[in-house]
């Protein structure tokens, strides 16, 4: 019997080159529970992906800042303060998140993408100056609320959906998927998933990216 699903994008969903694995198309479009789509990723990009692959739009996105479940839309966050970041580092002579044209930031609603190649130990300086902390995804780091992460989207998505998280199975990669391991009833992280991811997780697989995914999704049918 399958159960529903909590799925991060990149580093589980994708490929190794990047970009969405089109295998998982037919499994998460067959899948008979709710699929969430729990991401760091700004809010348009999850959405538009559960378009394209057919499935209800369910979507964490921004960490944990922006739910969207059948229609009812929860913004939280800090937008703000990210912005106000995004402003100091441009004073400092770095990019305001990413290098022009920023399509990491352009539909972000509730938090900041920076380029890893900002020192780290700056941003964090000013992500704690207006209150906010820094989660690194591998791919980037995020400026957020210290009050929302992928968990804390998951629970609204279970009240939206008159569901218990510890129905849920979630998969992922990374350190932003750690709250999300502790709150489902299943941890799954794939082969290729970080040190915080992996010893968070309940279980990991054997194959990395998409391969684990499809793996996952076959123990759990």
């Amino acid at each position: 019997m399958s159960r529903p699903l909590a799925l991060d994008i990149d580093g589980t969903m994708t490929r190794p080159d990047g970009g969405i694995d089109e295998r998982l198309f037919g499994p998460l479009r067959e899948w008979e529970e709710p699929v969430v789509v729990a991401t760091g990723k700004s809010f348009a990009y999850p959405v538009a992906l559960c378009t394209f692959v057919g499935i209800p739009e369910r979507v964490i996105a921004e960490n944990g800042g922006v739910v969207l479940v059948d229609g009812d839309l929860t913004v939280d966050g800090d937008a703000s303060a990210a912005r106000a970041v995004a402003a100091d580092l441009r004073d400092r002579g770095y990019p305001g998140g990413w290098p022009d044209p920023d399509m990491h930031n352009r539909w972000r609603e509730t938090e900041l993408s920076v380029t890893r190649e900002v020192p780290r130990d700056l941003l964090e300086d000013l992500a704690a100056e207006y209150g906010q902390t820094i989660v690194d995804s591998g791919y980037a780091y995020h400026v957020k609320s210290p009050a929302v992460d992928k968990a804390t989207g998951l629970r609204r998505a279970c009240e939206l959906l008159e569901r218990d998280p510890e129905e849920f199975v979630a998969i992922g990669d990374s350190a932003n998927d750690a709250e999300l391991f502790d709150l489902a009833g299943h941890a799954v992280a794939v082969a290729n998933a970080d040190e915080t991811a992996l010893a968070r997780a309940d279980t990991r697989t054997e194959g990395s990216f998409a391969d684990g995914v499809l793996e996952a999704l076959e123990s759990v049918a």
